[in-house]
């Protein structure tokens, strides 16, 4: 991006005015997604008075960001990776977390609910101090901590240095190899599914508020694929973040060649259909597809991947209890 921008405010006015540029695809949107936040982060140091910060580190994003599959609008899921552990380096990055959290919110990006930021200590850490962390989550295996995993394993370098995310994830796939009974605990944590279809085939749609008469996309299509790929790529030691390329490497291997490229199709579409909804007011709006506004062809396509969803969720499951009986 050749614009350099003094303020917030202005990189806020030019995001709006150039966001419907970029809905061709998903993949043009995260990028655009991307260079808006890069340079949140210029603008943070600037706000900071400095050009560089003290030692190598990653700005990561996570969640949707991560898997590289935000819609038109999203909230902030990020963190911070840093070298070295001393007091100067704790106090700066600490500085930077919170105001990479303000002008992300100040530019469009939510606050996450959750509190995935790096103005919150947990997720802005040295190497070490990130390392001892996860080691925790894994041994501890409450519901949690295996959220809190799953939330990083989806991390990708936004700004930084790349290897010390591919470090700390390498440890995951380290720690689950010696400890298959990580990976069950990892699907016991997201067997619920939100129910989508009905006892008589129909697609079960919110009865009341502003969406009524919409499927939430997020909680009965996205989450079961995405998370049945992503425990499935920890298994396989897979680095990769978005949904997609996560399954390319899966389908490389011939074990699941067979079975995965009919769910990365669905899931293909899946993202065709959030895409479609560019015209949200809020965040939470980017969740929701009225069924009134689909043909009948794709009414038939949506249940499709609604059912294909909970068939991938127990494809996976049955190959975690198998590794670990």
């Amino acid at each position: 991006m050749t614009i350099k921008f003094n303020s917030y405010e202005s990189l806020k006015e030019w995001k709006n005015k150039n966001l419907s540029n970029s809905l061709s695809n998903t993949h043009s949107l995260n990028n655009f997604h991307d260079e808006v936040m890069k340079e949140v982060y210029k603008l943070a140091l600037t706000r900071l008075e400095k050009e560089l910060p003290p030692c190598k580190s990653t700005w990561f994003i996570t969640g949707s960001g991560g898997r590289y599959e935000q819609g038109v609008i999203s909230d902030q899921d990020q963190g911070i990776v840093y070298e070295e552990t001393n007091p100067n380096s704790e106090n700066f990055y600490k500085l930077l977390g919170e105001e990479l959290s303000f002008g992300l919110n100040e530019v469009g990006y939510p606050y996450c609910q959750g509190n995935v930021m790096s103005s919150n200590s947990l997720w802005c850490k040295s190497v070490e101090a990130w390392k001892q962390q996860l080691f925790e989550w894994m041994e501890e295996g409450s519901l949690n901590s295996i959220r809190n995993l799953q939330i990083f394993y989806d991390a990708r370098m936004l700004t930084g240095q790349n290897e010390y995310i591919y470090e700390l994830k390498s440890l995951i796939h380290e720690y689950c190899k010696a400890n298959p009974i990580l990976l069950k605990r990892f699907m016991e944590s997201v067997m619920h599914i939100k129910n989508a279809i009905g006892p008589l085939g129909q697609i079960i749609v919110e009865t009341n508020g502003i969406h009524q008469g919409s499927i939430d996309l997020k909680y009965s299509a996205f989450i079961p694929y995405v998370n049945a790929i992503r425990i499935l790529s920890i298994k396989e030691g897979i680095h990769e973040t978005s949904t997609i390329d996560r399954i390319n490497c899966l389908i490389s291997m011939n074990k699941y060649k067979e079975e995965l490229q009919t769910y990365k199709n669905h899931f293909e579409q899946l993202l065709e259909y959030r895409l479609s909804l560019y015209q949200i007011d809020t965040y939470e709006d980017t969740h929701y597809l009225n069924i009134k506004t689909l043909t009948k062809e794709q009414r038939k396509e949506i249940k499709k991947i609604l059912k294909e969803g909970r068939k991938l969720h127990q494809y996976v499951n049955r190959i975690i209890e198998k590794g670990c009986s």
